[in-house]
């Protein structure tokens, strides 16, 4: 499976809220990053916790946030950044 978002590009996290066992954190839900790297594709978690196969694998990335739009009032510096590992199927072009 091939990479479907490259180094440095602009990503929104998918703002859905399905039932059951995710690994994307609700305060990232809806929220625009950077992807700082590529890990590769890797059985689906989300699958693997039902018992599942988890496959087809999915893309696994690492992607930066600015803290300060993360969170209303966030009194920290403007460069304060999160990074969370997050799976290609979360994630969507940010336009």
């Amino acid at each position: 499976m091939s990479q479907s978002f490259a180094v440095a590009q602009r990503v929104r996290v998918r703002n859905d809220a399905p039932k059951g066992h995710c690994r994307t954190p609700h305060y990232l839900r809806g929220r625009e990053g950077v992807i700082e790297r590529a890990y590769g594709a890797f059985r689906n978690p989300e699958q693997l916790a039902y018992g599942a196969d988890g496959l087809p694998k999915r893309e696994l990335y690492w992607v930066r946030f600015e803290q300060g739009r993360l969170w209303p009032g966030y009194t920290g510096t403007a460069t304060d950044t999160l990074v969370a590992e997050i799976y290609e199927h979360w994630l969507e072009r940010a336009e």
